[in-house]
């Protein structure tokens, strides 16, 4: 019996400027009840083929075939502002047209579905960062969609949390297909890849797991790499003869039209390799010059049973000390930081004059109407210039195009590296990092443990990825959930 297709793409082209496509005559094909990922670097597209998928966004040339009656739902990577006033009850209901009877059934099944218990009257901006993800997939949930589309879907979640979501969605009868950078978690369920090509604009699809996958990919790449230093090799060999022998006369100059005739043939035959998604200059984050007690912390409030609690603590960093924050989802631990940036967190202090730079999980702390170059001028060291932060910009893939765009227009893995491009231009005496991996490519999280390992300030961090943290020096640890 066939496999039923659910979506088809046929020859689809789609650009938001003129004349600079994202896709360019794109097909592909998914099967009901598939488990696909969608791979590509920050900016490739996938948040736009998602928007296509939806038909949110119509595409400029070509046909979207979505199987008749099949319902769509998404869970994006972080919650809308909008939704963050609304209570758990109000943001459910939004995921109807009206209200069902049953609501509260649902509900109830949604939030299990995910592990989650939530009271249904708590304002949705009161939730933990891997709270509000298990909130986001429990809103697709409900609505038992034919097609369930995941974007980024571990961001913020711990480790329990992401094997919950792995289970789910081993069982989980209907399609799926999920952007994320966790290889890992990835690999657990990918049926195939379809990747995006940030480059050339076209789709490539692949069967297998995801590291399957990928080495397939290396390998063709490599294999195409050497026909083409074979074929550049005969082809330098050809235009040496046809130097040598144009200036002999008569059959020679004959032998040489028909020799650059070759190398021209050659040129055309060497294979458009794919080029590989580009990775992040290494980078260094300089500190301030300042000594003391940089960080005094006497008490934190954790959050037990949705219930804030103080617990005494005895944490004090000085220069070069590097703190880790842990905890399951939902203890306190953005919290933490955030008050601890504010200076709102009772019976903690930072020194005075001391420059303090934020990655915050959400990217909070940016103004999403500033244009990139106003963001990263505001957090220029008075002793550097324009050069200098064209100059680290472009070390983190910010391009002299993006200057211009708002904050908000960037794609959310375009804001972590803008934030780490800031971190660098402030030259900060205390670095405060949650969630850093959220939204970045794999390829350059190994660039960035090594400039957070190197870097010589106070650094108080939050991260669930294991892999990001054993590479970084940790001093200390500072465990909420066994206070």
């Amino acid at each position: 019996m066939a496999e039923e297709t659910i979506v088809r793409f046929n020859e689809v082209s789609f650009e938001h400027q003129y004349k600079k496509p994202i896709l360019d005559e794109v097909h592909f094909v998914v099967h009901r009840g598939a488990k696909i990922t969608l791979m590509g670097q920050n900016g490739a597209g996938k948040s736009t083929l998602f928007s296509l998928i939806r038909g949110e966004t119509k595409p400029k040339e070509g046909n979207i075939f979505i199987a008749l009656g099949s319902s769509i739902a998404t869970a994006m990577q972080v919650m809308d502002r909008a939704d963050l006033e609304l209570t758990v009850e109000e943001y459910f209901i939004k995921a109807f047209h009206e209200a069902p009877g049953d609501l509260g059934r649902q509900m109830n099944q949604a939030l299990e579905a995910v592990n989650l218990k939530a009271p249904i009257e708590k304002k949705v901006g009161e939730f933990s960062g891997g709270q509000q993800a298990r909130l986001l997939l429990a809103h697709a949930l409900i609505q038992n969609p034919d097609i369930l589309l995941l974007d980024e879907p571990t961001n913020n979640l711990d480790q329990a949390g992401i094997d919950h979501l792995i289970q789910f969605l081993v069982m989980y009868p209907k399609t799926v297909i999920v952007i994320s950078h966790d290889a890992d978690f990835l690999n657990c369920f990918t049926e195939g890849v379809i990747y995006l090509d940030a480059f050339t604009h076209k789709i490539e699809t692949y069967i297998g797991d995801y590291y399957s996958v990928v080495e397939e990919i290396s390998k063709r790449i490599e294999r195409e790499q050497m026909k083409n230093a074979q074929l550049e090799k005969q082809i330098v060999d050809r235009k040496e003869k046809v130097n040598f022998f144009a200036n002999k006369g008569g059959k020679m100059r004959k032998l040489a039209q028909k020799l650059k005739e070759e190398a021209r043939e050659m040129e055309e035959n060497k294979v458009d390799v794919r080029r590989e998604d580009k990775t992040i200059r290494k980078f260094t984050i300089s500190n301030q010059d300042i000594s003391g007690d940089i960080v005094t912390i006497e008490q934190v409030k954790i959050i037990q049973n949705h219930e804030p609690v103080l617990k005494k603590v005895n944490v004090i960093l000085r220069k070069r000390m590097h703190l880790l924050v842990s905890g399951p989802n939902g203890a306190g631990k953005s919290t933490l930081l955030r008050t601890l940036v504010s200076q709102k967190q009772d019976g903690a202090k930072i020194l005075d004059d001391v420059k303090v730079g934020y990655y915050s999980q959400d990217f909070s702390n940016l103004n999403f109407e500033e244009t990139v170059f106003k963001s990263l001028q505001g957090a220029l060291d008075s002793g550097l210039g324009e050069q200098e932060l064209r100059a680290v910009a472009s070390g983190f893939l910010i391009t002299a195009e993006l200057m211009d765009y708002k904050i908000a227009d960037l794609s959310e893995g375009q804001k972590g590296l803008l934030s780490f491009a800031r971190l660098v231009l402030m030259q900060p005496g205390l670095m405060i990092l949650d969630e850093p991996t959220n939204h970045i490519n794999f390829r350059h999280i190994p660039v960035i443990a090594e400039a957070v390992n190197a870097y010589e300030g106070t650094l108080i961090m939050v991260s669930h990825m294991a892999d990001f943290v054993n590479k970084v020096k940790i001093d200390e640890e500072l465990n909420l959930g066994k206070l």
